[in-house]
């Protein structure tokens, strides 16, 4: 393709002719979107309801200033309040992406902070293995080294913590080993210095699905709120119902003091994300007359549009329910057909946000060489069998095949992805 975009050729790079339902058609050929794009996609593609709601609105209204409301603006508000939030998070702020979104949420921390007569705190801890955007300073907080790659030089250095993966724990009890080393970071850094933690609930992409063990968050949250740190849920991926509940925070007793959720706001049907606080948060503030700046398209009546009413069509059809019960059945299918695998170490997640780790050694978790390429290698097998998988990991972490598939999939949908999984997991490593 003799196209000046993308501006780098991307070595899985297709061309969509255009997408329905649970389908990508491409190159002639049906595929199956079990990554839901970038695990985004979730009440499916092309559905009229929500092209009918943008096009409305953006006649309607047009371009409006962020701070100003308008009636697509109050309709969304009054829905995420009504519907989806949490009682506790009583203000929200809009941007276009996750990568805004996070860098929105810690500067917000840090102004917190400031605002509080604690200027000292202006350090941010994070997970050693996690994605949380694409600008200088979330680059910089992320434990991605893939993405880190040509900028490390100059990204301002974090502390970070090691990332929860019961599989690799090298303690008897997870749970206490990953409590007990998010505890020696804090005192190691000063607890002094440290305004905010930010982290996945359900760690995405960047490790597959990796669920912590069930006393970690609790412990994470008591730490936090000893030591003054803001907890940060950074709800990208795992929000809007992607892990089975409302939001990934929720499979826990544990509420955070800012959110970010963005990918399922709108299904993908338009670019907008979602920062949610709390008024202990935002009070201090406001009080000190500070402000939460916009970006220019962050809110655009559009983007809301789209919101309201994929979320109106998300609870119409209990689609949340339903990533709970397709995801149980897709995950149970994947265990079954590779729980005796030389090569998986672990299938893994919660709702329709499942990972599948490929491994060389089973026994020793000893992981390809990273030449061997064997992720492209398994997605571009599947794609081969009509079939669009994720990859994930870091570079670090590899060999990571993501699954995010739209919550209208039926049983015929998971037999399909079950089966080409397997056959493309056999292909490559019997040559790999």
């Amino acid at each position: 393709m003799n196209s000046p975009y993308p501006i780098i050729p991307w070595p899985l790079l297709r061309r969509v002719e255009r997408a329905e339902g649970a389908y990508l058609y491409l190159d002639g050929r049906r595929v199956l979107d079990a990554a839901g794009g970038a695990i985004v996609t979730n009440i499916g593609h092309g559905r009229r309801e929500v092209v009918d709601a943008v096009a409305e609105a953006t006649q309607r209204e047009g371009y409006v200033i962020p701070p100003w409301l308008t009636p697509t603006r109050e309709r969304l508000m009054d829905r995420l309040k009504n519907d989806w939030l949490p009682a506790e998070f009583t203000r929200a702020h809009l941007t276009c992406g996750g990568s805004e979104g996070i860098e929105t949420a810690m500067k917000a921390a840090l102004q917190y902070h400031y605002a509080r007569g604690r200027q000292e705190k202006t350090r941010i801890v994070s997970h050693s293995v996690s994605y949380h955007g694409t600008t200088l300073a979330t680059t910089a907080v992320g434990g991605h080294e893939a993405r880190r790659f040509g900028l490390a030089h100059a990204l301002t250095e974090y502390p970070s913590s090691p990332t929860p993966d019961p599989l690799r724990c090298p303690g008897d009890d997870p749970g206490s080993y990953y409590v007990d080393a998010f505890e020696r970071v804090i005192e190691r850094e000063g607890p002094e210095r440290i305004a905010a933690f930010v982290a996945e609930p359900i760690i995405g992409a960047s490790g597959g699905a990796i669920v912590p063990p069930d006393t970690y968050w609790p412990e994470v949250r008591r730490i936090c709120d000893e030591n003054d740190i803001l907890l940060i849920a950074d709800e990208v991926m795992t929000g809007f119902g992607r892990t089975g509940l409302a939001f990934g925070h929720q499979h826990w007793p544990v509420a955070p003091d800012i959110f970010v959720s963005g990918k399922g706001l709108t299904g993908g049907y338009a670019p907008l994300t979602g920062i949610f606080a709390t008024d202990a948060v935002v009070a201090p503030l406001a009080d000190e007359g500070m402000t939460v700046m916009f970006h220019t398209f962050a809110a655009h009546s559009g983007a809301c549009a789209a919101a309201d009413k994929v979320l109106e069509i998300m609870t119409r059809e209990d689609l949340v329910a339903r990533a709970a019960s397709m995801g149980d059945e897709l995950r149970g299918g994947l265990s079954a057909a590779l729980s005796n695998h030389p090569h998986v170490a672990e299938v893994r997640g919660r709702g329709l946000l499942i990972g599948v780790e490929i491994v060389q050694d089973r026994a020793t978790l000893e992981r390809f060489p990273i030449e061997a390429g064997v992720t492209a290698r398994v997605v571009n097998a599947a794609l081969e069998r009509d079939v669009f998988f994720y990859g994930g990991g870091t570079g670090e972490v590899r060999d990571v095949i993501v699954l995010g598939p739209p919550f209208i999939i039926d049983g015929s949908h998971v037999d399909q992805m079950i089966t080409v999984l397997s056959e493309s997991i056999d292909e490559v490593t019997q040559s790999a």
